[in-house]
């Protein structure tokens, strides 16, 4: 938390303009390395060469929890969480002031549970040492899980990807429910005993969401609209060229392309048109199932003490953005 937070200074300073010259509309983004096409809009700079006279910072975090943190700073404009943090976030006593105007991806196989290849099921995870980023959604997949399969006595701790794949070396944790890129090192040498995918098929869809302060919204409504251009393109690059979206992702990720194109497979990533379906956004007048989803992530999360209650459905439909869609 003491690194978020002198991170936070930092970007609340960042885009001061010299004096004498004009300040240009600062765009602060938060961005996570996940195999999407948020990726793919950083490495190509589209949006520096859409938005010229914008101010543009890119702002890595590792969870969407930083990212709430962030956001109620006041520090970032438009940022990623999960469907979990976002949940959260649109909840009491956060509210915090966002609404998600976007779908970076629907989480699948890149999003998994591992553990030692000696512990062979879910079941076996009883009594052992279980690392999650706490109020994401690979916790909330994690706890599900382990509801499902009747492990209670399990030990749950916080930590971060860079510190999961650090505690996984040492060999201080037998398991960890987290996302590529540290998955796939996970990988090498544990064993997959389930998959986001797999929770999506059974009614517990998670999702990595961009989220807008709704003040930036309101006040630069061109710029958000950019961004979303941007961002339907990147989706249809993966596509129409798929190996020149794995090697803007790769370049991003210090991966070879082969190995970025398998992560990017993982994830299902939505265009504009199919974002506005009643499946997921919808449209302002009518909201799509999105909300009824951070509404059930909501209801599991009060039932594991992560919440203090389920807010009215209402909140969710007015906290997407589907209006802004190119």
């Amino acid at each position: 938390m003491k690194r978020v937070i002198v991170a936070l200074l930092v970007l609340a300073t960042a885009c001061s303009a010299p004096a004498g010259e004009p300040a240009k509309t600062a765009l602060r983004i938060g961005y996570q390395l996940i195999p999407n096409g948020d990726l793919i809009v950083k490495d190509q700079k589209w949006l520096e060469q859409a938005l010229p006279d914008t101010e543009i910072t890119w702002s890595k975090f590792d969870s969407g929890g930083d990212v709430n943190t962030a956001m109620i700073a006041g520090a970032i404009d438009i940022g990623l969480a999960g469907s979990s943090p976002v949940t959260r976030g649109l909840s009491a006593p956060l509210d915090i002031p966002y609404r998600v105007p976007w779908i970076f991806d629907v989480i699948g196989d890149n999003e998994a549970l591992v553990a030692k290849k000696e512990i062979t099921s879910v079941a076996g995870l009883a009594g052992k040492t279980i690392a999650t980023p706490f109020a994401s959604t690979a916790h909330y997949s994690l706890l599900a899980v382990l509801e499902e399969a009747g492990v209670t006595d399990a030990k749950v701790i916080d930590l971060q990807p860079p510190d999961i794949q650090a505690a996984w070396v040492r060999g201080d944790i037998d398991a960890a429910y987290v996302w590529t890129p540290v998955l796939a090192e996970l990988e090498k040498d544990g064993a997959v005993l389930a998959t986001s995918r797999e929770l999506a098929g059974k009614g517990k869809l998670t999702a990595d969401l961009a989220v807008v302060r709704d003040e930036f919204a309101d006040k630069h409504p061109e710029i958000l609209q950019e961004w979303l251009k941007q961002q339907d393109r990147a989706v249809k690059l993966t596509r129409t060229d798929a190996a020149a979206a794995a090697a803007a992702i790769g370049r991003q990720l210090n991966l070879d392309p082969a190995e970025a194109g398998r992560q990017l497979g993982q994830l299902v990533l939505l265009d504009a048109a199919e974002q506005r379906s009643p499946e997921y956004l919808g449209t302002a007048d009518a909201p799509g199932k999105l909300a009824e989803n951070l509404r059930s992530a909501a209801e599991f999360l009060v039932g594991q003490k992560q919440l203090d209650a389920v807010p009215d459905l209402t909140v969710f439909q007015k906290g997407l953005l589907p209006n802004a869609l190119p």
